[in-house]
């Protein structure tokens, strides 16, 4: 049964631009590989952190939304756990009215690009 999902992952501030997008195109790669769609994603660049982590007050933030069955989102998590260039990671399986929400934000997003 495929799912909507959203995922909001940080990585280490020490990388350069060239190696933020290599990572965040490999795990692109990683869901798409397991028959994931990817439906939205959103480069949110280099913020500071609430609190440290791995003592780093900052972090490249990056955001999927993607159709997926359940099984790729433990290869997914599995993947995130192995790269120490990502800080921290949340899946989030999204209910009825958070794609409401989402699809929403989309064309928002889309028509502010238009105009």
């Amino acid at each position: 049964m495929v799912r909507n999902y959203e995922t909001v992952f940080i990585l280490t501030p020490v990388l350069s631009d060239a190696q933020v997008k290599e990572t965040v195109s490999k795990y692109k790669k990683v869901l798409t590989d397991n028959g994931a769609k990817i439906l939205f994603e959103e480069n949110w660049g280099l913020k500071k952190l609430a609190y440290p982590i791995q003592k780093k007050s900052t972090g490249f933030y990056q955001l999927f939304q993607f159709e997926a069955e359940p099984e790729v989102i433990e290869k997914f998590e599995l993947e995130f756990r192995r790269d120490e260039t990502v800080i921290r990671f949340l899946n989030f399986k999204m209910d009825k009215h958070a794609v409401k929400y989402a699809e929403k934000r989309r064309k928002r997003l889309s028509d502010k690009k238009e105009a």
